[in-house]
């Protein structure tokens, strides 16, 4: 089973596609959550990264047809896997059909999820992030229990450095113009699901845990 989550920055990916990984037992694959290793570990590629993360950009389509193809060849993605944040733009889109192709792999669905700007920003300013065990916490929706702390292992919380509302509302723009045309896209291809993700996360879930998007 192989499954696309779209949908702009702050509209619960990640959330979605960690539940769907546990229930199908596949992996989920974030594009982002490679490149903030590659950041964080400071490599050549984690460097030029860094600048345009910052910033609000997208990065390269040649930087991340590479990774993501190296990431398939993997063996635990035989089975399936999740994207979480790939394809962005229309032409990663075709690429990632060639890599498919390539690898003998077949897209099922792609889940999109709606969400209004403002609840986003919302969302986003008010996000931080458990440094041990990266569990991800929300002062307005689902703070913890202690401030600055961690529920699960005590570990610090930070905010992540694009997550303040001039760089948001940038990479709100961005995603308007590169990555929206994705939903007609997909659409005309017949595997696209909409889903408002407006609702309260556990809606959210309840409706795709439930079977209400048929897999293919």
């Amino acid at each position: 089973m192989i499954l696309i989550i779209l949908g702009a920055p702050g509209s619960g990916k990640g959330t979605i596609s960690g539940a769907l990984s546990e229930k199908y037992n596949i992996p989920t694959i974030s594009t982002g959550d490679i490149l903030r290793k590659e950041v964080k570990e400071k490599t050549n590629l984690g460097l030029k990264v860094k600048e345009i993360m910052e910033v609000g950009k997208l990065v390269p389509d040649e930087i991340m047809n590479e990774i993501l193809r190296n990431r398939l060849k993997q063996d635990d993605c035989r089975n399936g896997f999740i994207l979480d944040g790939f394809p962005r733009t229309i032409n990663q889109a075709k690429e990632l059909e060639k890599i498919f192709k390539d690898l003998n792999f077949k897209l099922n669905l792609v889940i999109n999820l709606i969400v209004s700007d403002e609840l986003i920003i919302k969302r986003l300013t008010n996000r931080r992030i458990c440094k041990k065990c990266g569990k991800i916490y929300n002062l307005l929706f689902s703070p913890p229990k202690k401030e600055g702390v961690c529920d699960v292992c005590n570990g610090e919380l930070f905010q992540r450095e694009d997550d303040n509302e001039f760089v948001i509302r940038n990479r709100l723009k961005v995603y308007r113009k590169d990555t929206e045309p994705l939903i007609d896209y997909y659409s005309k291809k017949g595997v696209l699901k909409n889903l408002n993700a407006e609702e309260g996360i556990d809606s959210v879930l309840k409706n795709c845990l439930d079977g209400n998007f048929k897999i293919n």
